[in-house]
């Protein structure tokens, strides 16, 4: 049977189609997920709730907002704009120590010290609402709009919403508590409107940094899955590579070798022909590995598809007969569709040598302007297509072709031959198929 004895068995490329599903996130497309490789995490919390990437805040904002508000503090006091005496020593260090202390807790949190994320956010909202109520200039406020713009980034877009309308409603009821009248004042209706514009301004900034963020993970993410694609394409062509080379030259070998077993008695001329047989096999075999290592390393010259099928011909010379025959210009086909041709031609050859029995073979290829066909037929045994087992090289075989966009036909039965036709259209070049 045409390849019978070999056990059906799924390429790589095949099992990976196969266990691929789809994992989505938030901005992003689905992307498969390869076996035996978990995707890049996106730990984190999402906005909505669930768990999302732990995204790290702009890390210029927060210092160069402290240290504005620090000189505008300092500059009102030593140049003495407060009303009355100014504030005394305690207050102005006091509002110094507490903005070295913001400073040393976004320190703590970069370098991603063990602490639990709600404390450094408890910690943020004191040390503001502190330095707030020690500055004479007013500027500290500015700060408030750091609480939601972090919160962004570690709770989520609820959160940080929650905590800007909290900011909001905290000025509103401070002024209402200690200023009666405050929304007749235009420096204090301007203050919260500052505020109101800081708090979209911030918010926005978080959003566009976390889309930034989750684009770049997303990136990585199919960087790394296109990478085990890559390698998991790579494994099928170097599969199909060995079997279609060294598979082929050891078939010979075996088969001359079993000639030279059954005539070295009775005819002993015929058996030594057979070993010389095996012994140009085995050189062709190793002409094969060494053109296989130029093509690793991008070496590999590429070889009229006229001279490789005439180098199928001479192989075992005596059994069975090879006929040759191309018709048309090879112009316009790559190597990759002509590697297919020559593989699928070595393959037919293969089995009707192994399996067939074929004392003739017939492999005849016509180039068109349009698509290239192959057809190799064989007076072999033949054999049930739907009913055969199929081994690596059939799947080899198809795989390679089908990576052109051509298609294989097998036309067999009992004792009727073989017929193979591959059809392969012209004009498209995949370097990287071999």
């Amino acid at each position: 049977m045409w390849n019978g004895e070999n056990r059906r068995r799924e390429s790589p490329a095949v099992r990976l189609a196969g266990t691929c599903r789809p994992a989505t996130f938030a901005g992003a497309r689905p992307v498969p997920s390869l076996p035996g490789r978990r995707p890049p995490s996106l730990g984190g919390r999402q906005e909505g709730g669930g768990r999302m990437a732990a995204y790290v805040p702009v890390p210029w904002v927060s210092p160069l907002l402290y240290a504005a508000v620090l000189v505008g503090g300092l500059y009102y006091t030593v140049a003495g704009l407060a009303p009355g005496p100014g504030p005394p020593l305690w207050r102005t260090a006091g509002f110094a120590t507490g903005l070295a202390a913001l400073v040393a807790l976004e320190t703590v949190e970069r370098r991603g010290l063990p602490v639990r994320a709600c404390v450094p956010m408890l910690a943020r909202v004191g040390l503001i609402a502190g330095v707030v109520a020690l500055d004479e200039s007013g500027l500290a406020q500015a700060l408030f709009v750091l609480l939601p713009f972090t919160a962004y980034f570690v709770c989520g877009r609820g959160v940080a919403l929650a905590l800007a309308a909290l900011c909001v409603a905290g000025l509103l009821t401070g002024y209402a508590l200690t200023e009666p009248g405050w929304h007749r004042d235009v420096e204090r209706v301007a203050d919260l409107l500052m505020l109101c514009v800081g708090l979209i301004l911030a918010l926005s900034m978080a959003a566009v940094a976390i889309g930034e963020q989750r684009g770049r993970r997303a990136l990585e993410q199919y960087a790394a899955q296109v990478a085990d694609l890559s390698a998991a394409a790579e494994r099928n062509r170097l599969a199909r590579d060995i079997h279609d080379s060294l598979g082929h030259h050891l078939t010979a070998v075996s088969v001359q070798l079993q000639i030279a077993s059954e005539f070295r008695i009775l005819q002993p001329d015929s058996a030594q022909r057979a070993v010389d047989e095996a012994r140009l096999s085995v050189k062709r075999a190793l002409g094969d590995v060494r053109q296989s290592v130029r093509a690793l390393r991008d070496e590999e010259p590429h070889r009229p598809l006229t001279a490789m099928l005439a180098g199928l011909a001479r192989d075992g010379e005596d059994r069975p007969q090879v006929t040759v025959q191309v018709d048309g210009a090879e112009d316009g086909y790559g190597p990759a569709e002509l590697t297919a041709l020559y593989r699928a031609a070595q393959e037919g050859l293969t089995n009707a040598r192994r399996h067939a029995r074929a004392s003739r073979v017939t492999v005849a290829v016509r180039l068109t302007a349009d698509a290239a066909r192959l057809v190799v037929s064989d007076d072999g045994h033949g054999f049930t297509p739907d009913g055969a087992a199929t081994g690596f090289g059939l799947v080899g075989m198809r795989e390679r072709v089908h990576l052109v966009g051509g298609s294989v036909h097998i036309d067999s039965g009992p004792g009727k031959g073989t017929r193979l036709t591959v059809t392969v259209p012209r004009g498209r070049r995949e370097e990287g198929v071999r």
